[in-house]
């Protein structure tokens, strides 16, 4: 559920109508609803209240900075994969305690910075990364916990570059290697292995691939006990699927009712690592129709807003339901929603089935509130979108939208002429 509703054929986010805010601040903008955000978070948290885990929200979801401060202000937690997220996290005063950090690629400064600030554990991807890790928590003279992400080998039935779990993916380390690891755990004397971390893949609407890697895991642990490793957490990381067209994902309950049987087995602490389930529905990109093109075999409805602004059906084909603002009766046209990128791939939707659209008007991109900013980016040299968050009937501009200066900020033209 959303609060992006239609009142009187209107858009309206929570108590806001939508169209006032896009002749306000221009378009594309991004659209936030501040109750959408907390609910799903609180849900979560509900659901899984017999075991109190620590939710950590996954940053790069969404890292806007209010975002973020709405649900530490919860209690949340948050995932972080790099030293950009880590300096969000910190600026948002999200205790370190409650941070975890992901990533097959942490730099030596990134992990130096990280044991500096004294985060909850690192996720381990590699031997390798292991390794350095203790040499880097020696030369600072301090022990820092880490949790050894597991691959498990399951299919997550969802789209292949998303998917994560598999041997085949970069991420983690098999079972096999990660009991080796443990019982040469007191080698490295300067990293405490405190946790075991899964995380299968994203937009994962089923629960059967999350029950057979925890089960996988809860048999691990066994082992592991019996071998007399004593490990303190479980992160089953995040990946949680959402509604983008006719997904019928599971609840958060109804996740918790398949899983939480096994997760009391290990009577571990319980990390979770959602990021869309939170986000994704909680924001929209409302764009303007700028032009109507027909040719002798398509029709083109041309908007403002494109594959800098949302890259993910560009990215992965990715289905977002489109609206328009106003909720007329009209025929309906097949078109292709598409924006002004030099890119045959800049589309938002092909052969889809809308309201016959006119030029001037708005459309909302729906469901796009993970993935959708902090994906963006500057090509074609366009501005970055504005981002607006609506709590009931107020509007907090939570990012500025870019100036052509912002675009050369840190470009630099040499004093001299080129091939000197």
């Amino acid at each position: 559920m959303h609060e992006f509703k239609y009142k009187s054929d209107r858009l309206f986010c929570e108590q806001v109508n939508v169209q006032d805010l896009a002749e306000k601040y221009g378009t594309p903008l991004y659209v936030y609803s501040y109750g959408t955000l907390v609910d799903h978070y609180l849900k979560l948290k509900h659901a899984f209240r017999k075991i109190q885990p620590l939710i950590c929200y996954s940053v790069k979801a969404n890292s806007n900075l209010a975002l973020l401060k709405a649900l530490v202000d919860k209690g949340a937690g948050l995932d972080i994969v790099s030293g950009g997220e880590l300096f969000r996290a910190l600026k948002v005063g999200c205790p370190a305690n409650k941070i975890v950090y992901a990533s097959v690629g942490k730099t030596d400064a990134e992990i130096e910075e990280a044991i500096r600030r004294g985060i909850l554990f690192f996720n381990v991807e590699s031997v390798p990364e292991l390794e350095n890790i203790n040499r880097i928590a020696k030369s600072l003279n301090k022990v820092t916990n880490v949790a050894i992400r597991i691959n498990p080998d399951v299919e997550p039935k969802t789209h292949k570059y998303i998917t994560t779990g598999k041997l085949t993916n970069k991420f983690g380390i098999d079972l096999k290697s990660a009991r080796q690891i443990l019982h040469l755990r007191k080698a490295l004397d300067y990293v405490r292995i405190s946790g075991l971390h899964i995380h299968i893949g994203s937009q994962i609407t089923e629960s059967d691939p999350y029950v057979a890697a925890i089960r996988k895991m809860v048999a691990f642990i066994k082992i592991l006990k019996n071998c007399d490793v004593v490990i303190e957490y479980l992160n089953i990381g995040g990946g949680l699927g959402i509604i983008y067209n006719k997904e019928t994902p599971q609840t958060a309950q109804n996740y918790a009712k398949k899983v939480l049987p096994l997760l009391k087995k290990t009577g571990l602490k319980v990390i979770m690592e959602p990021g869309r389930f939170i986000a994704g529905n909680a924001g929209i990109l409302v764009a303007k129709v700028l032009y109507i093109k027909s040719t002798p075999k398509k029709k083109f409805v041309i908007v403002d807003g494109g594959m800098n602004d949302l890259i993910r059906p560009a990215l992965y084909e990715a289905y977002h339901n489109i609206v328009p603002l106003k909720a007329s009766a009209r025929p309906l046209e097949k078109v292709d929603v598409v924006g002004p990128i030099c890119e045959s791939g800049d589309f938002f939707a092909k052969e889809r089935k809308l309201p016959k659209l006119k030029e001037g008007e708005y459309i909302a991109v729906m469901s796009a509130g993970a993935y959708g900013f902090s994906m963006s980016s500057n090509y074609n040299s366009r501005r970055r979108a504005q981002e607006v968050m609506v709590d009931k009937d107020k509007v907090y501009v939570i990012r500025k939208r870019e100036t052509f200066d912002d675009l050369i900020r840190n470009e630099v033209i040499p004093p001299k002429r080129f091939g000197f």
